[in-house]
């Protein structure tokens, strides 16, 4: 640990941090799977925002820095294996299975000192008032760059999207062309967006497939994508069940109706997809099903049954998700007040288990990640049995 402790007060003491994220949990026990400290300053004072996150919330800590080492010297002792430090001089990577003989990789920076206000501006991955040539082409924004007012929730549901997909980047193998395919796209605000992000933002070899049932707007996109010269982004009229493919790095479907959801997602799962991005709408195919005795007296209001068939449909979908191998989430996609569906079921393709070596620690992890695969399928099932269901995604 002294190794440790050594490192982090030559950065926190300097005041050189921009940024340190802890990961890897040493437990299942563990409340949260991420802490990100970043340094702040609140009212001309000098913080460390410490962001616990928990599957379902995030949870914000302001510490004096004379506080924060022996936290973080905590954390790698008790919670977790691995540390990302981001400093100005230097990137530092502490791999510590043993804290006491921790692995330490050093590299040049990479990322750039932030504004330390707590009360700075939101920083979008696609900024405002700067042009972006697929906003102005789709009516989101002036020629300046400047965001029209009634586009400006759209604007922020887009770099909503964005900003999940950054959280989820590390998961895609960026040494090969990058296939994505968005089901049920519409007029492709997303679409365009997700092109802009990995292709001109992140440079990247990427082939993206919009599908739609709407002709019209199948034709609308395709003559923006041509316009704007995005030569690997096509659009193609058709049914996500009857879609062929024989892979995808992505999938995305942003309220798909009902089924069309669940054969998403069969899909995704079938080209073993490294990131599946699912908001389902109209989750309707249950209502019908349900049978059971004790909720009946509930199940009497249209309304409260029609809520509660889209949280069962949902909670089914991301434990079969769970069962193929994938670490899933629920997050909120967007707040209410833009639409009620907003809930996003993320999904991401669990990495595989080291099996050159077959040390105790990789043997651990592969036994863990079955028993959980296990387990999600024996909660499948009893749910399937207790409210007597037949779901489209049972032929996942």
């Amino acid at each position: 640990m002294e190794q440790i402790k050594e490192i982090l007060k030559n950065i926190l003491d300097g005041k050189k941090l921009i940024k340190m994220v802890f990961g890897s949990a040493r437990k299942k026990t563990i409340p949260y799977y991420k802490i990100i400290i970043r340094p702040i300053i609140i009212k001309d004072q000098f913080y460390y925002q410490v962001e616990y996150h928990y599957t379902d919330k995030v949870i914000h800590e302001n510490l004096n820095p004379e506080d924060l080492i022996l936290l973080c010297c905590d954390f790698m002792l008790m919670d977790f294996k691995q540390l990302n430090v981001y400093a100005i001089n230097e990137d530092v990577q502490i791999l510590a299975a043993n804290p006491n003989d921790p692995k330490v990789l050093k590299s040049k920076p990479s990322k750039k000192k932030a504004d330390l206000s707590h009360n700075k501006k939101k920083q979008y991955i696609i900024p405002d008032n700067e042009p972006c040539d697929f906003l102005i082409r789709l009516g989101v924004s002036d020629y300046k760059g400047k965001v029209f007012h009634k586009h400006y929730s759209k604007f922020r549901q887009i770099n909503r999207f964005l900003e999940i997909v950054d959280d989820s980047f590390e998961s895609l193998d960026t040494s090969k062309t990058i296939k994505v395919i968005d089901f049920g796209c519409g007029k492709a605000y997303l679409t365009f967006a997700l092109y802009h992000y990995l292709r001109v933002i992140k440079g990247l070899d990427v082939e993206i497939v919009g599908l739609d049932l709407k002709e019209d707007v199948i034709e609308f996109c395709n003559k923006i994508a041509q316009e704007l010269e995005f030569d690997k982004l096509k659009f193609l009229v058709g049914d996500i069940k009857d879609y062929t493919s024989d892979q995808a790095d992505m999938v995305v479907t942003l309220h798909a109706c009902d089924t069309a959801t669940d054969f998403a997602l069969i899909n995704a799962v079938k080209w073993q997809s490294q990131i599946i991005l699912s908001v389902p709408c109209c989750q309707h195919e249950l209502f019908n099903q349900i049978k059971e005795s004790l909720h009946a007296p509930l199940f009497k209001h249209g309304l409260l049954k029609d809520r509660f068939t889209e949280i069962l449909t949902d909670g089914i979908r991301g434990l079969k998700l769970e069962a193929a191998g994938y670490d899933v989430k629920m997050i909120e996609f967007t707040t209410l007040e833009h639409t009620s569906k907003n809930i996003m079921i993320k999904a991401v393709k669990s990495k595989p288990v080291a099996t050159s070596s077959e040390t105790e620690e990789n043997l651990k992890e592969a036994a863990a990640r079955k028993n959980k695969a296990l387990k999600a399928n024996k909660e499948y099932e009893a749910l399937k049995q207790y409210w007597h269901i037949n779901p489209t995604i049972d032929s996942l």
